[in-house]
This record gives structure tokens, C-alpha cells and sequence, in this order.
């Protein structure tokens, strides 16, 4: 099986540089035409983690939602833009604060096309998926490359965890609380409601301990685009210095075939490869955790722990963590916000959900000792 992708540069945020950026990136691969009926209804859906504006890099920048909302209104779509952000509970009022400084809001309202919520589901398999899907033709994902402290890489793949509903989200990290089966179970829902069309927002990227505040911002300048979302992520991956298989989630969507990780059958379009790799991107912290086999981890997880830490100093007592954590280990005291180690499962989810930048990654002193 072969795949086609395209990747464009685009310099910036600048609206018409997208615009440009993005229409030539889908006619690389056949037009949008190719991927959607005309007068058909299409859910946008962008990856939208938390209420930060768009110079924080963490959501998918409303410009490049912008861009795909036109080139679906040439065909005559009704077009539905949602996310189900990082807000951790039934806080709808937060939603809209995700929707408002992400800019997402104010794009929709330009553009005079609905902006949804995800608060009603329907049951799928092992999880609960938003019901605007049943109500939508097609799905356009557009996520943001960055990485990911628990999944190494967030991009094609990783995007489609935000149409599990509510805070069903934190159930699942609990449940699946290994990076090989929650990988797994990220691959179900690619598996379950797959995108016709991905447009990978990779203008600003980002590395290191992301995909929150901790995370720091690479000027990547570039936009992929393609149906197959395993070689999507394969893609990026060589990008970031790694292979493809690296990311669990890539090697198990392309053990299932639901896609192709092999670099030799994929078509890319528009830039040479070779020519769009920098440096190798700065991995999370707890990055080479991912790589050791889940026995070698039970046998060591009690003396090799990557686990998070507390800098009061940025911490500005929102409780984000507290709502986000879905071991429900941590708290507020006197002295500020703590984390009951006991039962930390080591997910992210806090570091995740921080606003302020104010949870590290911490090593256990073997950790340190063996040079991870």
C-alpha cells in the first residue's frame, strides 16, 4: 500500500501566506474535491488544548482554520468547526474560554460558520465519541505538531483523542495508563471515526516537554497535508530526528494497517524531505521511557521514575492539575498544590493541563544515575 501526502512551506502566520500555503498543499494531493463531496457537511476539527492565544503555539492557529474553512466553502460545505479541550470536567464556560483566546471563536464568527461543542456522545466500543460526527459527512482533522511528554508525538493520530467526550478522557488515562496501551487505545479511535483529510499545522511547531507550557516553540515553517494519518506522523517523526516506529502509536496504527510508517512507500509531494529536516528536535523528558519493553519498566519502575513536579513559584493555585488528574492524587493544601506520589500513575495529565508552566518533569535518582 502506498500513501500520499504534501508538505508547503509557509514562512508565517500571515493570513494570505496560509491561505496560499494550504490551498497548494491539498492540490498536491488531488484537490479538495478529491477527499469531500460538494454541499456536504464537514466537522473542522483543530487541536485545541488550552485557553491560550494563538502566540503560545499550543493550539492549531486559527489562520490555518481560517484557510481550510474557505477552500471548503468553494465547494459549497456546511461547515461545523469544535474540539474537546483540555478543560477537565463539565465546565461548558471554560470550553468557551478555550474558544475565545485560542481565536478560534472570532475566526468562526468572520467566517459565518457554527462553532459546536462536544457535550453530547454516543457510545463507541471501548469509549465515548462526540456525536457531532453522526451528524457530519466528513471529518477534517487539523492538529498541531508538538510533542508530547506521554506520547513523545501529538500530531495525526493523537488529535482524534479530542472527540472522547467530557471527562471520559481522564477514565481512559487511568485505564490505559501504559504508554503501549494507551497508545493502543489511541489507535482505536483513529481506527473508529478516521479523518478524510488531515492539515497538519506545522508553521510553529514544538519540543521539548510539551504539548502545554512546559513545551518550547521551533520555527518549523511548514504545513503537511494527506488522508493517511500513519504516514502523516511517520513523517513527522523523521522530522523530529526519529523513526517513524518510535512513536507507539504510529507502530501500531501501521501494524493494524490503518496506514503506512514504511518511509519508502509514501509519496511526498511538494518539498523534498531531506530538504525540510532540521536538527533533531529536544524529545520530552520521559521520552526514553517509551522505548524500554513494559517488563523492563515493571521491573524498574519503582527505582526509574519520571514523575511530576510542583514549582510553586509559577503556580498560580487554578487547580487545573486537580481537575486534569485522573488518579485524583493531588490536592490543594496550606502551603499550595500536592501530589500524593503514592498513587501517580505518571500520565502528564497536570503538566498538561498547567496554564502557567508551573509542573516540571522530575528524574528519580537512578534515572539520573543511568543518564536518562
Amino acid at each position: 500500500m502506498n500513501s500520499k501526502i504534501s508538505i508547503v512551506k509557509c514562512k508565517d502566520y500571515t493570513p494570505v501566506l496560509v491561505q496560499e500555503a494550504t490551498g497548494k498543499a491539498i492540490d498536491l494531493i488531488g484537490g479538495i474535491s478529491n477527499f469531500i463531496k460538494p454541499q456536504s457537511r464537514v466537522l473542522v476539527k483543530p487541536n485545541l488544548l488550552m485557553a491560550k492565544p494563538p502566540e503560545f503555539g499550543i493550539d492549531t492557529h486559527p489562520e490555518v482554520v481560517r484557510s481550510v474553512i474557505k477552500i471548503l466553502k468553494e465547494i459549497n460545505c456546511s461547515i461545523l468547526v469544535g474540539d474537546g479541550p483540555s478543560v477537565w470536567g463539565n465546565q461548558i464556560k471554560n470550553v468557551d474560554e478555550v474558544y475565545r483566546r485560542s481565536g478560534i471563536e472570532g475566526v468562526c464568527e468572520e467566517e459565518r460558520v457554527t462553532l459546536v461543542k462536544f457535550d453530547k456522545r454516543r457510545w463507541r466500543k471501548k469509549f465515548p465519541l462526540t456525536t457531532v460526527l453522526d451528524e457530519c459527512d466528513y471529518l477534517v482533522s487539523l492538529p498541531k505538531f508538538k510533542t508530547h511528554d506521554f506520547t513523545i508525538l501529538t500530531a495525526a493520530i493523537k488529535n482524534l483523542f479530542g472527540l472522547v467526550s467530557g471527562t471520559y478522557k481522564t477514565e481512559l488515562h487511568k485505564k490505559y495508563s501504559y504508554p503501549a496501551s494507551f497508545a493502543d487505545i489511541l489507535v482505536d479511535i483513529y481506527e473508529e471515526a478516521r479523518p478524510v483529510l488531515n492539515i497538519i499545522d506545522a508553521i510553529i511547531a514544538m519540543e521539548g516537554d510539551g504539548p502545554g507550557t512546559g513545551g518550547k516553540l521551533r520555527n518549523t515553517g511548514l504545513l503537511l497535508a494527506g488522508a493517511d494519518a500513519v504516514a502523516l506522523d511517520s513523517v513527522l517523526a523523521l522530522i523530529m530526528g526519529l523513526a517513524p516506529c518510535d512513536i507507539l502509536s504510529t507502530k501500531i496504527a501501521s501494524e493494524r494497517g490503518l496506514g503506512v510508517a514504511d518511509i519508502n512507500s509514501i509519496q511526498i509531494l511538494g518539498e523534498k524531505l531531506e530538504e525540510v529536516i532540521g536538527g533533531p528536535f529536544k524529545l520530552p523528558s520521559t521520552s526514553i521511557t517509551h522505548r524500554l519493553p513494559r517488563p523492563v519498566i515493571e521491573l524498574a519502575k519503582k527505582l526509574i521514575r519520571f514523575y511530576p513536579k510542583l514549582n510553586h513559584k509559577n503556580c498560580i493555585l487554578c487547580e487545573a492539575c486537580i481537575k486534569a488528574c485522573p488518579s485524583k492524587v493531588i490536592s490543594i493544601k496550606s502551603n499550595g498544590i500536592v501530589i500524593d506520589y503514592s498513587g501517580c500513575i505518571s500520565c502528564f495529565c497536570c503538566q498538561e493541563a498547567c496554564p502557567s508552566n508551573a509542573i516540571k518533569v522530575k528524574k528519580s535518582v537512578l534515572a539520573k544515575l543511568v543518564g536518562l
